[in-house]
Formats: C-alpha cells, sequence, structure tokens
C-alpha cells in the first residue's frame, strides 16, 4: 500500500521538529509539505529553522521549500504544532477546506464535538467526527491530542478505571523542553522549582475528565471522578514525572492493581499500529523508578512508565507515572492518533 503524504502546520517551532523527527522512515505516513508564517514561506527549510534536536534535520525535511500556513498545496492530512495564538483561525480553515487536521495545539481540545485522544484509552471518541463535519458544514475535520502531563496521568490512569476512579489528586515535575525553545530562562530554573505553568492545572482537570469520559451519541459525559492538580517545572531537559493519589469507589488490592498494569493492552496494541508500544503501561518495581533520565526515551518515548505504588492515608493507593512530554507528550502522541484513523478507514 502506498503512503500517505502528510504535512506539519508549524514546521519550525520545536514540537514541529518533533514531528519532522518522528516521522523520518515512517512505513505509513510521508512528510511531503511543511508550513509556517509568512516569514518562513518561499525558504528552503534549513534555512528557514535552526535545528534544535539532535544531529541534523532528515533528509526528508531538508529538501522540503516551506509554505505558507495556508490552504492551497497541502495534503490532506496535517499535522498542527501551531502556536495557540495562532492555531484556531488556521486549523478551522484547513478543516474547512478538507484537510484532517491532528492537532497538538490547545485551541479545540475542549469543543463539545473534537476528538481529544488518546489510542489506548478512548479510540471510540472519533465517532465525534460525523457530528463535527455535520455541525461545522466541514470537508474536513479536527482531532486533538492532551496537553502533556494530561497523557501521563491518563495513561498512568487507564488501566485502573475498571475500579471505579473516584477522586484524584496530581502533582507534576515538568520538563523544561515542555516549554518550548528558547523555554525558561536559566536563572529562573536552574537549581529551582517554579510552581505555576499557566492554566496547565486547569487543562490537566478538564481534559483528564473528557478522555476518560463516555461517547454519549453526540457529546462526551465526563469522567465523575473529581481532579486537583498541582503543576510544576523543574530543572529536567525531557520526561514529565506525575505523582498521583487515586480513591476508588470499589476497593481493589495491590495485587488487582498490578495485575492491571502488567496486562494493559488496548486497540493500538490489538492492530500493531506502528508507533504503539508492545506494553504502554510498564511497572516498575524498583524503589527509586521511574526516572526521567533513565527511562523517558524508552520504546522511542511512547511507553508510560509507573512504580512505586503504595497505600494512601487520604485516599486509597498512590503510584507514579513517567512519559516523555515531547513525543508521547506531543509529536509522538498525533502520529499515533493518525494511524489509528487510517486503520479505521478515516484517511484514505
Amino acid at each position: 500500500m502506498s503512503k500517505i503524504e502528510v504535512g506539519i502546520l508549524g514546521a519550525t517551532g520545536m514540537v514541529g521538529q518533533h514531528f519532522i523527527k518522528f516521522l523520518d522512515g515512517h512505513p505509513l505516513f510521508e512528510l511531503a509539505w511543511l508550513g509556517a508564517s509568512e516569514r518562513s514561506a518561499g525558504k528552503r527549510y534549513t534555512e528557514a529553522a535552526k535545528w534544535h534536536l539532535g544531529g541534523n534535520a532528515p533528509e526528508s525535511a531538508a529538501r522540503l521549500t516551506v509554505d505558507e500556513a495556508k490552504p492551497g498545496s497541502a495534503p490532506k492530512l496535517l499535522f498542527s504544532a501551531m502556536d495557540a495564538s495562532v492555531a484556531t483561525e488556521i486549523e478551522q480553515a484547513f478543516a474547512k477546506a478538507g484537510h484532517v487536521v491532528v492537532s497538538n495545539s490547545r485551541n479545540h481540545r475542549m469543543d463539545k464535538d473534537v476528538p481529544l485522544l488518546v489510542p489506548e484509552i478512548n479510540a471510540d471518541h472519533l465517532k465525534l467526527i460525523p457530528g463535527q463535519q455535520a455541525l461545522r458544514g466541514w470537508k474536513g475535520q479536527i482531532v486533538t491530542n492532551p496537553n502533556c502531563s494530561t497523557i501521563v496521568l491518563t495513561m498512568g490512569l487507564a488501566p485502573l478505571a475498571q475500579f471505579g476512579i473516584t477522586k484524584i489528586v496530581t502533582t507534576t515535575l515538568q520538563a523544561v523542553s515542555g516549554a518550548g525553545y528558547p523555554g525558561v530562562p536559566s536563572m529562573d530554573i536552574l537549581g529551582n522549582v517554579i510552581p505555576y505553568i499557566g492554566n496547565e492545572e486547569e487543562k490537566m482537570q478538564e481534559e483528564t475528565q473528557k478522555i476518560m469520559g463516555t461517547f454519549a451519541g453526540d457529546h462526551i459525559e465526563p469522567l465523575a471522578a473529581k481532579v486537583s492538580a498541582h503543576c510544576n517545572r523543574v530543572a529536567v531537559v525531557d520526561g514529565h514525572t506525575v505523582t498521583v493519589s487515586v480513591e476508588f469507589s470499589s476497593k481493589p488490592t495491590e495485587a488487582d492493581l498490578r495485575n492491571a498494569f502488567e496486562t494493559f493492552y488496548a486497540v493500538p496494541q490489538q492492530r500493531s499500529l506502528p508507533s504503539a508500544p508492545k506494553r504502554p503501561v510498564q511497572y516498575m518495581p524498583e524503589a527509586d523508578r521511574p526516572q526521567p533520565r533513565k527511562d523517558a526515551e524508552r520504546d522511542r518515548g511512547m511507553a508510560t512508565f509507573v512504580g512505586r505504588l503504595r497505600p494512601c492515608p487520604v485516599f486509597d493507593w498512590k503510584f507514579v507515572a513517567l512519559g516523555h512530554n515531547t513525543i508521547r507528550g506531543a509529536a509522538g502522541a498525533a502520529v499515533l492518533n493518525a494511524e489509528l484513523m487510517e486503520s479505521e478507514g478515516l484517511l484514505r
């Protein structure tokens, strides 16, 4: 089967570069188009963007000329790494013109008719798309992936949903790469913890309830659990660590929870999607794991690692989860979403 040509909106930024790197050599998708701001349009990619990741920009991108982020010559499938300040109008223009926009931007995540997708958790939320197209009169569609810290939390919680989650308190230790480039000034973050990331706590709380909610015909019925988040920026390059305390309606044992983590298996694994880790959630029995420097890049950065499961004296149980924020929390998440959509027959 021939590869599907894809493009990237916001290709010159950090998330755009992670898209380029993650798509290089992809078995289903072939990078054919790059879109960015007017000031970058008409330049070869290597002239328009300073490459911030390891090595050089892949040849698949280096040979391309950047186009302005407007409908016209772009392929049908687009990955969006647009800045939130401009993403709404640009993504909607492409969807109206018939493009499939798989977005990492936050702008449409909480829209009633837009899937906020984590394929291992809520693949059925793609059923929102026909209603989205009918309501908005679009030939195309927009599908989003969550905030980088939300995806770590929800992947850690997904195996435990069977026990009836009623309350969640979570604290994040978020890497500086989550702030983009140039990100957080070194004098602010080195030897320091910044206990505020704008709108991050609200996003984690709302997105978790939508992702783990139930498809109800024309909308998602949110997870009834109460969610409280504390978000902090720490001096780590890549990898968001999330501590989680959970209360359940049933009272699972430690063995129940360990078995749930270790046997968790979902649609992407059943269909052997190219970017899906064979074990999406991996329990680490060591007392001091997971750790960002040791574990975030394992399994191409697409797995979630959990550990330190123990009783919680306030709720029922508590644990630690870790995920790679710019791969599973951004570019890799969107690519996996598109792979799921291709397997559903939504792209060809």
